[in-house]
Formats: structure tokens, sequence, C-alpha cells
């Protein structure tokens, strides 16, 4: 996936979750759209470098989006609408080998507990649902997820299980969103409920696949599967 034109800038503060002040390198001074809800340790703190875009609508109130930050020398994508993104892309141009065969992909498709999975597929013998998080924490020299206690993330799980129950596919993509070369976990210490409910759904055969980012100030793209550290 193809970034539009990143402007860097300087962070000031992030507040309310979805607010952060930057100031841009031509010294001016913006409030821009954070589009992530998790609590973003470790991919953001006051004065590294973002990188931002702009939308000219009339119609949005922030003219500026979040979307990459720096810590140390890793890129980290904080924009978490990107992982379906590059998710799908991985999947159409036969990147993500494990969801291969299908005939129909769909994004966004009713199911479950007035729900929406994020990826669907299907072919003429099988359904598959894929349900995709995006990945940028890291504690100590782990990536983990989740960032923060995620009541909804563990009532995906459990539609998951209710797919693989009616005789479906389920598939819990986690995609990681930064460039730190270290392997992937639960933080079980953060989310003690959701790492229940994965290890109860997984033994009923939901599936787990992780997925880890390419990224630099033009593109991201799906580019190396890593194994889950137990």
């Amino acid at each position: 996936m193809k970034f539009e034109k990143l402007i860097k800038g300087k962070l000031v503060k992030r507040y309310k979750r979805f607010l952060a002040d930057i100031i841009l390198e031509n010294g001016d001074e913006i409030t821009a759209h954070v589009p992530n809800s998790g609590a973003m340790t470790s991919c953001i703190e006051d004065n590294c470098d973002v990188w931002l875009t702009f939308h000219d609508n009339p119609k949005r109130k922030l003219k500026y989006t979040l979307e990459l930050t720096k810590m140390g020398e890793n890129l980290i994508c904080t924009n978490t609408g990107v992982a379906n993104k590059i998710a799908i892309e991985a999947i159409e141009n036969g990147f993500i080998k494990e969801l291969q065969g299908y005939d129909y992909l769909k994004p966004e498709q009713k199911y479950g507990q007035n729900s929406r999975i994020d990826i669907f597929l299907e072919n003429q013998n099988q359904k598959c649902y894929v349900e995709v998080k995006s990945v940028s924490l890291k504690i100590d020299d782990t990536l983990a997820f989740p960032d923060s206690v995620t009541s909804r993330g563990t009532k995906h799980l459990n539609e998951l299980c209710d797919m693989v129950e009616q005789g479906h596919r389920a598939v819990m993509l986690y995609v990681v969103q930064r460039t730190d070369d270290l392997p992937f976990r639960l933080a079980c210490e953060i989310d003690k409920k959701y790492c229940e409910a994965f290890k109860e759904v997984t033994k009923k055969g939901v599936e787990v696949l992780v997925y880890q980012s390419s990224i630099n100030y033009e593109t991201i793209s799906i580019n190396k599967r890593l194994d889950l550290q137990i």
C-alpha cells in the first residue's frame, strides 16, 4: 500500500485518544486526528518524529491524520485501519499462503452478534472468517497484543469460535505494524481475560496467523510471517 504524501513533524502531545498536537517542519502547530483507540504504549512519546497525511476535504474538521511514528530506529504505523488494507492486499497478491484458494473476498461482512468480520472469504466448499488486529506494542524484547484491556477483542474471539462450531473456518490474523526484529506474544499481563479466551477458542479450532509489515516513508506491506510465542 502506498501512503499519500507524508508530512514530517514533531509530536507535542496526544490527548483524548484521537487528537494530537504536532509542530510541522515549517513551524506550523496543528492538531491531527489519531486513528488509534489503543493506549499506543511504546509507539509514541512527546517530541518523537511523526509523519502525517493531509486531506483537504471540507467535511473534515481535522485536515491532518497521524500515520507513522519513529521510536529509536524503528518505524511504526499507528493508523490501525491500515492493517485491514494491507491484509487484503497480501491475500489478493498471494503473499499470505494460508488464505489462498477462495473465489470471493468481502471486507466488513456482517456476522455474529451484530458484528462485522474484517475479511470474509468464500469458495464452493468453505466460508472463512478472518479477524484482523493491528499490533504496535513492544514490551521489553517482544512485540505483543493487546496494548490495553479489550472486551471487544474478546468478543471477536468468541464470535470466531461460533463460526467454527457452525462448520466454517475462522482465523485470527495479527498484523504487526512496526519494524522491530522481535518475536510476538500475547500480553496476558495486560488483559488476562483476552488470553483465557484465546486459549479456549484456539483449542476449539480457531486458527492463528501473525504477519509483520515492512514500512518506509512511501509504502507499507506485509512481508514475513512470525511465530506466536506461548
